[in-house]
């Protein structure tokens, strides 16, 4: 349905003293992302007019992370979340539209639910507040919703303030919710302080505005969308809700997951079909996976690109600029960082491979790594196509491998190598007939003698 323009308030002004934590509590990360960038990525989808983030201690963190994303407001006293979102009225001033009021420690929360908000706010109705609401397993101290069965609100009350009776509904005030800006910014000037915190609450609005003979109504989501974050604990129970709803976004779109609760990801992993990804893997942020590749178990692979019916791992290591071509092969306990793979190209076993470039059809042999760092620069390692890199051989850059030539095994290559030549570069080696025999004779004499 068409609706008005609308602006989200986030309040993030909270001191998140349980996070026990410099950090602000909002830039605690989900999925590899601030929670709050969660939110407003979200928001973002809906294409607002204004964004306003309410702001208390740590603002200078916050106004960092956001990037010019949205104004700052500022809440120089914690006076309650009603007082908080007056906070943001000036830099609302003169905006006629909607406004979603959005929590910063509340970063699940779709886009689409937010659609449904607005959509109530303006239907037929035309209801006062739409309050967002849930029913979860344990409400403990939430905030209660008495609503009748077409979700008119009778009833908002704090659990501090609430009877037990009120406490025995389970329909709990997520404090997300949506009005006409006109609307709210009245409502708000009439909120007073008589309750046993002595703050100023927001849900107070649908009171004052049935005072006015005006209706609320309430919208259910499901309560892991709106659970809040306020430590450590619930940090990590939002995480698992993320990575749970990731795995099956994933499943769902043709990758197959091993053992899905082991395979972590990040906030913006890629992942194409037909992938098969094994148990125990961990994405970090900036990876892109293409069609039908195999990641075996044990594997951790960040800012890395996979292309299509590429090999990688088991307990194999993809680090910031890594490019895996098509069909290539990463094997076991294999690190790669800032080189690219070219296609069918092979690191089998035990290998670093760093500032490198591999031409298509290489083979590296295991333990062979290319000494990119002298303790104060990065130098590039260029690997011809088709060469042949023996086991155990260290290419101390910058140097050039010809495409097609041989490195053998145990080399310390320190210059290049022309195309389709042999390289050795060891020691020569002896033998000493009966040596070791007579070396064992003279210390076992010497320690009788002892």
């Amino acid at each position: 349905m068409s609706r008005p323009p609308f602006a989200a308030v986030i309040l993030a002004a909270g001191m998140g003293t349980r996070m026990k934590s410099a950090l602000h509590k909002v830039l605690h990360p989900v999925a590899g992302r601030p929670m709050l960038l969660h939110l407003l990525d979200s928001v973002d989808d809906l294409a607002p007019a204004a964004r306003v983030v309410v702001v208390g201690a740590g603002r200078d963190q916050v106004e960092a992370a956001l990037a010019g994303r949205a104004v700052i407001a500022v809440q120089e006293e914690q006076r309650g979340t009603a007082h908080a979102v007056r906070m943001a009225e000036p830099a609302l001033a003169g905006f006629d539209g909607d406004i979603v009021v959005l929590y910063g420690d509340t970063p699940l929360v779709r886009a689409a639910t937010v659609a449904r908000m607005l959509d109530r706010l303006h239907a037929p109705d035309a209801p006062a507040v739409v309050v967002l609401a849930s029913r979860p397993a344990d409400p403990l101290t939430y905030g209660r919703v008495i609503a009748d069965a077409d979700g008119r609100i009778e009833k908002m009350v704090e659990y501090r303030d609430a009877t037990p009776q009120e406490r025995a509904v389970d329909l709990c005030n997520s404090g997300l919710l949506a009005a006409r800006a006109a609307d709210l910014w009245a409502l708000l000037a009439r909120v007073g302080s008589a309750n046993a915190a002595g703050e100023f609450y927001l849900p107070d609005i649908v009171a004052l505005a049935a005072v006015d003979g005006r209706a609320s109504v309430v919208v259910e989501t499901a309560a892991d969308e709106v659970a809040g974050i306020n430590s450590r604990a619930e940090l990590a129970a939002v995480e698992a809700a993320w990575q749970t709803r990731r795995r099956a976004q994933a499943m769902a779109e043709g990758a197959s997951l091993l053992a899905p609760e082991t395979v972590w990801f990040s906030w913006d992993t890629v992942i194409g079909r037909d992938v098969t990804i094994g148990q125990n893997t961990v994405f970090g942020p900036g990876v892109t996976v293409a069609d039908g590749v195999t990641i075996h178990p044990f594997c951790h692979i960040e800012g890395a690109t996979i292309a299509t019916g590429a090999d990688i791992g088991p307990y194999a290591r993809l680090r910031p600029g890594a490019e895996i071509a098509d069909g290539a092969r990463i094997g076991n306990f294999v690190e790669v960082k800032k080189a690219r793979i070219a296609p069918g190209a092979k690191v089998n076993h035990l290998s670093y491979i760093g500032d490198a470039t591999v031409g298509a059809g290489a083979n590296i042999g295991a333990g062979t790594i290319t000494c990119n760092y002298d303790g104060f620069n990065k130098s590039r390692t260029e690997i011809g196509a088709g060469a042949f890199i023996g086991s155990n051989s260290a290419l101390v850059a910058p140097v050039a491998i010809g495409p097609g030539a041989i490195v053998g095994a145990g080399s310390t290559i320190t210059r290049d190598v022309a195309a389709d030549a042999l390289a050795v570069a060891r020691g020569r080696q002896e033998e000493r007939p009966g040596w070791a025999a007579r070396f064992r004779d003279k210390m076992r004499a010497k320690k009788k003698k002892g």
